[in-house]
């Protein structure tokens, strides 16, 4: 019997191949497999029992971090001359459907190895085999060979060419595979670029553990480390790195040290210690005695665990417990992935780099995932996760790229029945960050082999990723615009397979484009990536400064209080207000009654700013979102039992539901001015929200008959107002749904631009 497979998913680069080759020998299986464009191709010839069992164990015993999306099979004639089972020369087809793999953190075996001193690979940091090590950062194109990788330059010595031609070794077709005779090397180097002698694992350790900088190359860019129990160190780097207060994350060497940082529950290990190896937020454990100025105005710690062996070799030193590992850039811009590059632009920043010669031909950041009640939230999906497919609920018949939003940036392309969703890219207002914006898309263009022939964008004319989508319409590409909380809704539905009828959809943020002209923020849709209607909203108000409000969160403090209690407002004494002179509120008044650079909002995020703000936090935010993480924080903190502020019901207004805040606002303020602790109040405030969101949902889905309800946006990266809301929902019956696979805020925005471009004419 002798039969051909065509297997799809993510199979290049995880050892797929070599499995297939032992599996067919022990089976006694003739035949050959072969990597093309399409995916991997296999012929097998034996008796039926046995290519009945291969065929049974090709998705059963996969390599673990293989993910098998289909198998085709089909009968062949038998073929009398078949022996033997080769793994043949990769073959460029016409037709493109391979899947390139995300870097992979470094397997127990590769480990094992590199702290044996008996070990001819002892001590060397680019370690790897066909279960780990770099993937997407090294690929210049498909199908996935070594020729085809930034290690074309690094030709494999007698014993490594041994390993990759052996069947029976782990290291059978290992595109990486290299050891300290024929692989790419380390070298630190002094802020002049001047090398350092000695050990440069040893060297880059000993300046970290003196409170000093180090510039690490890794596998997708540059980190900076420094001690994260040194508060001198912490700070230091913050002012080199003009990154104020904005959490850091740490590096511990293992889940044992983890576990002395944060409370971890068994979801959060898992992907602590699996392949993806995430930065994981998990609650702090106030005693861990990190630096302060780690995580300053926080309950959780970003946490991650070593994934190369560089980083296990810097923890071998001894020299520190933990690391601060940032994002090698200055802040708002891309990660640096070159020595060259890195030298000029973080002069001032670190004193040592700890570089190497392997180029990184696509420079990916870490992600980083939330933990929650309701399990992990994925909040910046990069590294170890992109560019991973997510399946669409139906295949769609063109290629077609969705550029995303403006601010956290991700970028999608879709070719037949998966969305690509690119690593994150960061806010384009940076134009280094959108030049890698563009870069990005060019590559996995070029992996994927394809040309969009539509291009979905936002519906905000001023946005940089619109006025890219517009460069492809004059390429001759269809451009379809998608509003900002449609594409975010839609990118819920599509990640839970959402394929038929209609449902509601939450939509919860910071701002987009509504087409009305104004500012939507706090929506309830009804409907599908076909299209939707608006069913319900937040009670709109002024947003005084326009995009200055986003940063100043008093404000929208101002505006609230101002639409609660009206020209009382004037005459609050609140530390948020106290630099506001009586001339400067009368000018204000008039700004928002005449809508003078205060355009109208609904936004969810702006009311979260304008908590924050009176129950005390003052001054400018330093980083996106900082008053309402701070919010969070609080409410997080609070003891149980505290109850919610109270709110009026949802209205009619028109042909939606209007849900009014000015309760929850009056309530704040009544806290505020006496002195309530401002972790009960911040509680007190996210449960009335919830209760107000959760009852224009409940009455919506009476109004419309609809019971499914998706949750998105960024606000819904806030785990305390989720887990509220999913309580509230389910015990009225309906069924919620939250992100999981892509990000709620603006890093998910492209897949939902996808899912509604294809659902709609071109």
């Amino acid at each position: 019997m002798r039969a051909r497979f065509l297997v799809q998913g993510v199979v290049q680069g995880v050892g797929f191949r070599p499995f297939v080759a032992r599996l067919a020998g022990q089976l006694g299986l003739a035949g050959h497999v072969t990597n093309t464009t399409r995916g991997v191709e296999i012929e097998v010839q034996g008796g039926p029992g046995a290519v009945d069992a291969f065929a049974r164990r090709l998705a059963a015993d996969a390599p673990p971090v293989a993910a098998i999306l289909s198998v085709d099979a089909a009968p062949l004639p038998p073929d009398p001359g078949a022996a033997g089972f080769r793994i043949r020369a990769s073959r460029v087809d016409p037709a493109a459907a391979a899947i390139i793999p995300p870097d992979i953190a470094t397997c127990p075996a590769c480990l094992a190895e590199l702290f044996d001193p008996a070990d001819r690979r002892h001590g060397y940091p680019f370690v790897n085999c066909t279960d780990c090590g770099p993937r997407y950062t090294i690929i210049r194109s498909v199908p996935y060979d070594r020729e085809r990788t930034s290690m074309a330059g690094f030709t494999l010595c007698p014993r490594c060419a041994a390993e990759y031609a052996d069947p029976a070794d782990r290291r059978f077709h290992a595109q990486p595979n290299a050891c300290p005779t024929c692989g790419p090397r380390l070298r630190l180097l002094g802020p002049d670029g001047a090398p350092v002698p000695g050990d440069p694992v040893a060297g880059a350790a000993a300046a970290i553990a003196g409170g000093g900088i180090a510039a690490v190359l890794g596998l997708g860019g540059f980190h900076l480390a420094c001690d994260a129990f040194q508060e001198d160190a912490v700070a230091a780097l913050r002012r080199r790195k003009n990154r104020p207060a904005k959490p850091l994350a740490v590096m511990v060497p293992d889940l044992e040290a983890a576990r002395r940082l944060a409370h971890l529950d068994p979801a959060g290990e898992a992907l602590l210690a699996g392949a993806r190896a995430p930065i994981l937020l998990a609650p702090a454990r106030p005693d861990a005695g990190l630096a302060p100025s780690v995580a300053p105005g926080q309950r959780r710690v970003g946490v991650m665990l070593p994934y190369t062996p560089l980083h296990h070799l810097l923890f071998r030193t001894g020299r520190f417990r933990a690391l601060v590992m940032t994002s090698g850039n200055r802040s708002d811009e891309p990660i640096l992935s070159e020595p060259a590059e890195a030298l000029d632009r973080l002069a001032g920043v670190a004193d040592r780099f700890l570089v190497h010669d392997r180029p990184i031909l696509h420079p990916v950041d870490d992600s980083v995932v939330k933990s929650t009640g309701q399990g992990p939230v994925v909040v910046r999906r990069a590294r170890g996760y992109a560019p991973a497919p997510i399946a669409l609920p139906r295949p769609a018949g063109a290629v077609l790229l969705a550029v995303g939003a403006e601010l956290a940036n991700a970028y999608c392309v879709v070719r037949g029945g998966h969305a690509f969703l690119g690593p994150h890219v960061g806010d384009l207002k940076n134009l280094d960050v959108e030049d890698a914006f563009r870069r990005g898309i060019d590559h996995l263009l070029g992996l994927l082999r394809v040309a969009p022939s539509r291009v979905a964008c936002d519906l905000h004319p001023a946005y940089r990723s619109t006025r890219y989508a517009e460069e492809w319409a004059a390429r001759g590409a269809a451009v379809t615009r998608i509003q900002h909380h449609e594409a975010h809704v839609a990118a819920c539905m599509t990640e839970h397979g959402f394929r038929d009828g209609e449902a509601l959809g939450v939509a919860l943020d910071g701002l987009g484009y509504g087409p009305d002209g104004t500012l939507w923020g706090g929506e309830i849709l009804a409907g599908s990536p076909a299209g939707f209607r608006r069913v319900g909203h937040l009670a709109p108000v002024r947003q005084p400064g326009g995009d200055r409000a986003a940063r100043e969160p008093w404000r929208m403090a101002a505006a609230h209080l101002r639409r609660a209690l009206g020209p009382a407002w004037q005459e609050l004494a609140l530390p948020c207000l106290a630099h506001l002179s009586a001339a400067d509120r009368a000018v204000l008044d008039t700004a928002l009654d005449r809508g003078l650079n205060a355009p109208e909002t609904t936004s969810c995020g702006r009311l979260f700013d304008a908590a924050a703000a009176i129950l005390g936090f003052t001054g400018p935010m330093r980083y996106s979102a900082q008053a309402p993480m701070e919010l969070e924080a609080w409410a997080a903190a609070a003891p149980a039992g505290v109850a919610a502020y109270p709110f009026a019901p949802p209205r009619e207004g028109g042909d939606v539901l209007v849900l009014d805040p000015a309760g929850l606002v009056r309530a704040a303020l009544r806290d505020a001015r006496r002195g309530r602790d401002r972790r009960e109040a911040a509680l007190a405030f996210h449960r009335g929200l919830a209760g107000l969101l959760a009852a224009g949902i409940r009455a919506a889905a009476e109004k419309t008959g609809l019971v499914r309800v998706f949750l998105t946006g960024g606000c819904l990266q806030n785990a305390v107002l989720a887990d509220l809301l999913r309580t509230d929902l389910e015990a009225a019956g309906l069924t919620p749904r939250f992100h999981r696979q892509v990000p709620p805020n603006d890093g998910g925005v492209a897949l939902g631009q996808a899912a509604c471009a294809l659902s709609r004419p071109g």
